[in-house]
């Protein structure tokens, strides 16, 4: 779930982000791991979008990949580096920044969503298909607009516990945009409280469309309901292609 730009994500949400969110990284690392074992096989580069504090990441430099993981956030590297101290971690923002060459890409917790708008995320998506080398393959997760349709009149939520709460509360500004407004309280040393608001913007895709442009980038991709198994939530998509060998 780690976003392209520094500011979301901030230390506290950062800070709750790996305390609570795990759970996405988990379900769907089964899939990936089997979509990435040629890679693994060949000692092939593993390279992570929006990394986060590295929830994916734990999973795939243990089972043997070698991981560049990279996010916008530094208060999310911060936490990751600490985590997953084998995997290398650089900062980088799309759709801007350059990936380096990789045997796969890889990204939980639609990622490019997070982009300025529908523009970027093309862009991005470019960027991707530029890096990724021949045999290579990619595994993300995108929104679609049904993430909408699926989230219309949702209430605000909370959450608590001893050292943080989260409230969370929901937008639906147009048809392929979607908000939530989070403010985080966090416990400080001395037992009292502060607060930090963020709000995320989420660009929101006809993701039937994203196979044909990938291919037009040499790029065979499908869009699909998951990576293995696991049950995704509604609206959400996996992306999942290859760079066919010349």
């Amino acid at each position: 779930m780690g976003p392209m730009d520094t500011e979301y994500f901030r230390p506290d949400l950062a800070h709750v982000h790996e305390q609570a969110f795990g759970f996405h990284a988990d379900n769907c690392v089964g899939g990936i791991l089997d979509l990435l074992a040629p890679v693994r096989d060949r000692g092939g580069l593993v390279v992570e979008i929006g990394c986060g504090t590295g929830l994916l990441t734990r999973h795939l430099v243990g089972a043997g990949h070698r991981v560049l993981a990279t996010d916008g956030s530094p208060a999310m590297l911060d936490i990751a580096r600490a985590a997953v101290p084998d995997a290398e971690l650089r900062q980088l923002t799309l759709p801007d920044d350059p990936l380096p060459a990789a045997d796969a890409i890889v990204g939980v917790g639609h990622v490019l969503n997070y982009l300025t708008d529908e523009d970027a995320v093309w862009r991005a998506l470019s960027g991707l298909a530029v890096a990724l080398r021949p045999g290579g393959v990619l595994a993300i997760d995108l929104c679609d607009l049904a993430w909408n349709t699926a989230r219309r009149n949702t209430p605000t939520r909370g959450r608590v516990t001893r050292d943080w709460a989260m409230i969370t509360e929901f937008v639906v500004p147009r048809p392929d945009r979607f908000a939530f407004q989070l403010a985080v309280f966090t416990r400080n040393e001395d037992g009292s409280w502060r607060r930090d608001d963020e709000r995320h913007d989420l660009v929101l895709l006809d993701t039937a469309g994203v196979p044909a442009i990938l291919r037009q980038l040499g790029i065979e991709a499908t869009i699909g309901d998951s990576f293995g198994s696991e049950q995704l939530p509604p609206g959400l998509v996996t992306l999942v292609g290859t760079r066919p060998d010349p």
